[in-house]
């Protein structure tokens, strides 16, 4: 994760917030991390999730019951 000063934040903060990638940057002050700029999830940078455990998850029952057999 890329890491800048506070200082360089303030004098170059729009062309930063232009250039921010998925794993987001670290602000720091002092040399101390002080904040985290990440962007914001559109819900499109999800869509590569679906399908993903595909073949991995096996389902046995009833997937519409709680399990709880109070009243059988």
């Amino acid at each position: 994760m890329r890491t800048i000063s506070a200082t360089q934040f303030k004098q170059h903060c729009l062309q930063i917030l232009e250039d921010v990638d998925p794993e987001g940057i670290i602000i720091t002050k002092g040399g101390r991390p002080v904040a985290r700029l990440m962007p914001i999830d559109d819900g499109k940078t999800s869509a590569h999730l679906i399908g993903v455990l595909e073949r991995q998850i096996h389902i046995t029952g009833d997937i519409m019951s709680t399990g709880d057999r109070v009243g059988c």
